[in-house]
């Protein structure tokens, strides 16, 4: 009885895990005017808007070029590959577009007690004035970020979405209020817009 019941339970096992593994396929169109290619680790995608550039671990994972699609596959994947190629494929994606067109993030200057002026100075902004503060803040704009102010508002844009997302999130934290209440202190600046989607 106690081999029976030890036999069933290697075979429910047995199941689960060829279940498991299975042949997977993502498939990703090259558009036309996107050039893409994959050197060891490094894919990389040039198109009217620059280049991206960026190391993948593929781990298992197999990559080739055939034609006009980029295809990531595994024959007898799991959870963690398919996790792994559905990552992958997201960020291949977002470089695509990237390079087609650049990705834009807005902020908002806003302020109720102290009027604050930001400044672009190399690979930094410098935020002045934040709730009267006699040292100005500063927030690092990442290399191939372009930012311009017009007004209340900054504009950042790159072809990279992790970039572009990054320095934005970069200029927001950098007027962070601790220990306030923000129903009160409503000074700071505030992402309104993230690739083309408002919050």
């Amino acid at each position: 009885m106690m081999k029976l019941k030890k036999k069933m339970q290697e075979d429910a096992w047995l199941r689960i895990f060829t279940k498991m593994k299975k042949s997977l396929i993502q498939k990703i169109r090259i558009p036309d005017g996107v050039d893409l290619n994959i050197d060891n680790n490094f894919v990389i995608i040039k198109g009217p808007e620059g280049e991206n550039k960026k190391k993948f671990n593929f781990g298992n994972l197999r990559v080739k070029k055939e034609n006009n699609e980029i295809l990531i596959f595994h024959e007898r994947a799991t959870k963690n590959e398919k996790k792994q190629m559905n990552t992958i494929t997201a960020h291949i994606k977002n470089m695509i577009e990237g390079v087609q067109k650049k990705f834009e993030y807005k902020l908002k200057i806003c302020f109720s007690h102290f009027p604050i002026s930001v400044e672009i100075n190399g690979n930094r902004a410098v935020i002045k004035n934040f709730l009267g503060e006699k040292i100005p803040r500063k927030a690092k704009i990442l290399e191939g970020v372009d930012i311009k102010i017009n007004g209340q508002e900054i504009t950042i844009t790159s072809n990279n979405r992790e970039l572009a997302g990054q320095t934005a999130a970069n200029l927001e934290k950098a007027t962070k209020v601790g220990k306030r209440d923000r129903r009160i202190f409503q000074d700071g600046l505030f992402m309104t817009n993230k690739a083309g989607k408002d919050i």
